[in-house]
């Protein structure tokens, strides 16, 4: 009989990264940067008017509200398939989106692209050893946190929401929380100076949902009850002295919830009216594995 190593496909109590969200003050170029540049896809079931968009990465999303500018303090790491093909459509809107904060450039391992007001979109190719079977998606998040607050954030995310974390120090101290399957919350230290907290957040699905809520309502951190399905907080703190450590809402859901893994809908970019072809509309989230998946 072949040994498995069960352990690997533990998950810890979080399932699902669904969604980054940040207001901008402008749908049209934010239309313009994340579809017609970064070639995703606007859902065409939810949030259609001109107050909101959803944009669809594979089972992920984007969340852009319309408000005051949110920048992220980090960057968003998404896997997209192209490399040439990005390039070529973000040269696209180049001039359509001057005077803003837009930019984009190439890397040794992936194209660094940044929305019209600053918030960091870096493109990565498909790699199954770094990303799994992901051809469209977000596998993580990424935060700059204060020196000296990493390895306890580590500790956080275990004991108050159950879930698994590693803390690397090599170049920079990272503590690195699982949060679905290939998909990670990154804390990264900086000595840069930090920006204040502007409201910008996360959504994560997770299976017990009400220990993290009991826990979480011992040290007064539940900042919303949303409703049965949803709660959230923003603050992480030191377990061991309540010490603030580093400030991002978290929307969490249980799997309960009515859109947990609702279908999304995501267009091959490369499709347009002149070179259309039925049957290649859609863009597949998931490489095709040669067996049921890797060994």
């Amino acid at each position: 009989m072949q040994p498995f190593d069960r352990a690997a496909e533990d998950l810890g109590n979080s399932i699902h990264l669904e969604h980054v969200n940040v207001q901008v003050p402008d749908q049209h170029l934010a239309m313009l940067f994340y579809v017609a540049g970064l070639g995703l896809t606007r859902d065409p079931y939810l949030m259609v008017s001109d107050s909101n968009m959803w944009i669809n990465v594979g089972r992920n999303q984007f969340h852009l509200p319309s408000g005051n500018p949110q920048v992220l303090r980090g960057h968003t790491g998404i896997v997209i398939s192209g490399r040439e093909a990005l390039l070529n459509r973000l040269s696209s809107v180049a001039r359509k989106l001057e005077g803003t904060a837009f930019a984009f450039k190439e890397n040794n391992g992936y194209v660094e692209a940044v929305c019209p007001w600053g918030n960091r979109v870096r493109c990565y190719e498909p790699d199954a050893e770094r990303f799994g079977r992901i051809t469209l998606g977000i596998p993580y998040v990424e935060f700059e946190v204060p020196v000296g607050t990493a390895k306890s954030i580590c500790g956080f995310y275990p004991e108050i929401m159950g879930m698994p974390a590693e803390f690397r120090n090599g170049d920079s101290a990272v503590a690195r929380v699982q949060v679905g399957k290939a998909q990670y919350l990154q804390f990264r230290e900086t000595d840069r100076r930090q920006t204040e907290y502007d409201g910008h957040h996360v959504q994560i699905y997770i299976t017990n949902f009400s220990g993290p809520h009991r826990e979480l309502a011992k040290r007064n951190l539940i900042f919303s009850e949303d409703n049965p399905y949803q709660y959230r907080f923003r603050d992480i703190v030191d377990i061991e002295n309540g010490r603030h450590l580093f400030t991002v809402e978290h929307e969490v859901r249980s799997a309960t919830h009515p859109m947990f893994l609702r279908p999304l809908v995501n267009r091959s970019p490369a499709q347009n009216n002149r070179n259309y072809a039925h049957g290649y509309e859609q863009w597949p989230w998931a490489m095709q594995p040669e067996e049921y998946d890797r060994p």
